[in-house]
């Protein structure tokens, strides 16, 4: 059902965020506010991730229409895949196509426009790797330089 003219669509996860199509997003995954998922193209978020404040989630792109104007008639969609235990820092943008492995953190602002490994530290624009997650000395996460 479409939203009243000022409100957001209803959905699940958090009252102020703006979600389009139908994302999976597995069990124990907190979604902030003032974010945009959009699963127009395909998102897939496992288990437990926290996707903070503000953070962008695209799978469209119509970059190619917009410049052509309209001579490259298609919205681009690829799919977003985001992994297990994943934290996404707040204002942080996944662009379409790209796969977040299991364990990753993006950094606050980053922008992600390729593969993340798991248990990989992104940040910057574009996102670059800056360290790698250490959960072998028990429960408490470490994040040595690469």
């Amino acid at each position: 059902m479409p939203a009243e003219p000022g409100r957001l669509p209803a959905n699940p996860y958090n009252e102020h965020a703006w979600i389009v199509g139908e994302p999976e997003v597995g069990e124990g995954t907190w979604i902030g506010a003032f974010t945009v998922i959009d699963a127009s193209g395909g998102l897939t978020i496992g288990s437990g991730c926290d996707i903070s404040s503000g953070v962008h989630i695209y799978t469209h792109s119509s970059a190619r229409r917009c410049v052509s104007g309209r001579g490259f008639n298609e919205v681009e969609r690829q799919s977003v895949s985001i992994g297990d235990r994943v934290f996404i820092g707040a204002n942080a943008v996944v662009m379409m196509g790209v796969t977040i492995g299991d364990e990753a953190v993006i950094g606050a602002g980053a922008v992600v426009t390729k593969d993340v490994p798991a248990r990989t530290v992104v940040a910057g624009v574009p996102a670059r790797r800056v360290a790698t997650v250490d959960l072998e000395n028990g429960t408490r996460p470490e994040f040595p330089p690469l």
